[in-house]
């Protein structure tokens, strides 16, 4: 078999180079520019606080710098490349919430269409509510499940190899938290819920629409919710903070519910079921600062751009300073975490449970991308991995 060719990783200081391409925006740009941060991320590694990492800087145009540091699977002693596949956790539900748009473009479904439409199991719906089991005021919309204001909650327990048909009709039979549209909590079998939405309104298997709507005409060639036989190689493992023996270890992915990350009987999760690399979730990101298209291929209208990164959730609580839009976390006050104080108001991205992270910001034209697999260690939006690759990402910015 034909050995693939790896793209190089830059991890000691004395061979800072990294992927560069001249921007507009930046001038005359170099590999010193953005010199400061492998050593950054180096630093964690060396402290056995993360074992590898990969960051990526783009504008909606082009890549300005990729890098890694750092081991894809310390077992293995494998060093971390650039083009090194994640588990993205969380960083799914934007991408699923996009096939959702695709179909409100299409003139397939509305956001303020019930769920129940397409999902009879989701009429009737009870909800807990002071100590009680009640009807629900009103029908739980998609804007509701899209926003995280639709009361569901968790799956209790469920078999890994579920189809998604099966999965809806089990959490139907689960009562909502709270009623429809009174509270924000956040949903990851909620998202999972709007795969089959996507599969009933769209007459194909959610991967599949997902492949040919938005993978393939972006270029997401490593996005998906398995990893393939050939590509295990690059498979980055994940590891927990063990706290008594103050290191990581390494650990089973939660959410694929003790199954292989090659195992196609699982279905295609779109809460937390995403595995991808930083070139492609940059691609994502482009497509939506270029409102809706890319490389002459239009994903979304830009009038659906516009709604799914705009605050959608008013006066309800999410987390601090970010309300929610369709799919996406949206920075409103970037004063309230640490991490968000590199954006402007009006971001938008998402976050992974193992610490993956994916931001646009709009009003400077920038993609910022961190993956590197740890749990257990504080909150992942807020990790000292992102705050440390911002602060030396700017220092290039800057100049």
């Amino acid at each position: 078999m034909r050995l693939r060719k790896r793209i190089p990783i830059f991890t000691a200081p004395a061979a800072l180079l990294a992927t560069i391409f001249v921007c507009g925006l930046l001038s005359a740009q170099t590999p010193e520019r953005f010199a400061a941060i492998a050593p950054a991320m180096q630093g964690f590694v060396d402290k056995g606080e993360a074992v590898g990492i990969v960051t990526l800087i783009a504008t909606k145009d082009r890549i300005l710098y990729t890098g890694a540091v750092g081991k894809t699977d310390l077992a293995q002693n494998r060093r971390m490349h650039t083009d090194d596949i994640f588990w993205i956790a969380s960083m799914s539900k934007p991408i699923t919430v996009a096939c959702i748009a695709i179909l409100a473009d299409d003139g397939k479904l509305a956001f303020d269409d019930p769920l129940a439409k397409y999902l009879p199991e989701f009429a009737g719906l009870l909800v807990t509510q002071a100590g009680q089991t009640v009807a629900t005021s009103r029908a739980v919309t998609l804007r509701d499940v899209m926003t995280h204001t639709s009361g569901f909650g968790e799956m209790t327990t469920r078999d890994p190899h579920l189809t998604l048909a099966e999965t809806s009709r089990k959490l139907a039979q689960q009562p909502l938290r709270f009623q429809p549209g009174s509270r924000w909590s956040y949903s990851t079998a909620g998202m999972d819920i709007l795969g089959r939405v996507v599969e009933v309104a769209s007459g194909m298997p959610f991967d599949q629409f997902l492949q040919r709507r938005i993978l393939d005409p972006l270029g997401m060639k490593d996005t998906s919710f398995w990893i393939a036989e050939d590509r295990m190689s690059r498979w980055a493992h994940s590891y927990r903070w063990n706290a008594k023996a103050n290191k990581l270890e390494e650990t089973t992915i939660p959410y694929l519910y003790n199954t292989p990350v090659t195992d196609r009987g699982r279905p295609p999760l779109g809460g937390a079921g995403l595995f991808s690399t930083a070139e492609d979730i940059a691609h994502f990101y482009q497509m939506m600062l270029n409102q809706g298209a890319l490389n002459g291929k239009r994903i979304l209208r830009l009038e659906t751009v516009a709604e799914m990164t705009r605050k959608q959730t008013g006066s309800l609580e999410a987390r601090p300073g970010m309300p929610w839009g369709l799919g996406f976390c949206i920075v409103e006050d970037p004063s309230k975490m640490a991490a968000n104080s590199v954006l402007s108001p009006n971001s938008f991205g998402h976050g992974g449970a193992f610490s993956t992270q994916s931001w646009a910001d709009p009003a400077r034209n920038l993609i910022r991308v961190v993956m590197f697999e740890r749990d257990g260690k504080g909150n992942p939006d807020n990790s000292d991995v992102r705050i440390a690759f911002q602060d030396a990402a700017a220092q290039g910015l800057a100049q």
